[in-house]
């Protein structure tokens, strides 16, 4: 399994996702877009993993490269292959099969339940799933679903959670990667838009309660397991 993630900015890489494919015996290659680096040539790639970060998908012009990984993510698609985005990642694909990416309502930080839709349950993830689970948030755009793809979930603050297409492509404005080290990373450099929005927790309350961390990991690992045996 070829498995190759694009990083946005420096504190906001895989989380759990590294400990799985290390246990695995897979080694993820990398594209840290922040730095400039190349794009991998797509045929060289099995699984393709589009990160978050606080920009958004019309940032182009601000940031040159969006253009070039907007044409990557394509690729990887037409070809066949695995394609996982989470948050701005999820944007991006949403982006990049044409849907709209706009502000979301309301800012949506901390941990919220998601209500899992029924038509998840006709899909690749119909067993990893409960009805409804609390995960991380850290989002303030959101996005249309995607034409053919079928929606995941919803929250109370976002209709559009994340989406799945052909069983292969996949979209999670939500975070199940996150890990206490990394959620702290995100408070370090994004802590200024921990505000008093309703859908808005305070550091203490996103960091509290470490079991909630292992919680999610653990539905990422079946995620990640699911998508895997697609590309078998």
């Amino acid at each position: 399994m070829r498995v190759h993630y694009l990083q946005h900015v420096p504190f906001e890489g895989i989380g759990s996702m590294a400990t799985y494919f290390e246990n695995k015996g897979h080694k993820p290659g990398s594209t840290l877009l922040y730095e400039g680096q190349a794009l991998p040539d797509p045929q060289s790639i099995d699984f393709l993993i589009v990160m978050g970060g606080p920009m958004g998908v019309h940032d182009d012009l601000q940031y040159p490269w969006m253009k070039k990984e907007k044409a990557f993510i394509r690729a990887c698609m037409d070809q066949g292959k695995i394609v996982l985005g989470i948050c701005l990642g999820a944007q991006l694909i949403a982006d990049v099969l044409e849907a709209r990416v706009y502000k979301n309502k309301n800012r949506e930080i901390g941990w919220f339940p998601l209500t899992i839709s029924d038509e998840t349950r006709d899909t690749v993830f119909k067993d990893v799933f409960q009805d409804r689970i609390e995960v991380f948030h850290w989002h303030g755009d959101t996005f249309d679903i995607p034409e053919s793809a079928v929606r995941i979930a919803s929250s109370p603050a976002c209709l559009n959670q994340g989406f799945i297409m052909d069983n292969r492509i996949v979209g999670f404005q939500f975070h199940l990667e996150t890990t206490p080290e990394s959620a702290g990373a995100l408070i370090k450099n994004c802590g200024h838009e921990l505000d008093e929005s309703p859908f808005v927790q305070s550091e203490k309350e996103l960091t509290a309660h470490e079991e909630r961390f292992t919680r999610i990991n653990e539905i990422m690992t079946a995620v990640l397991e699911r998508l895997v045996r697609q590309s078998a």
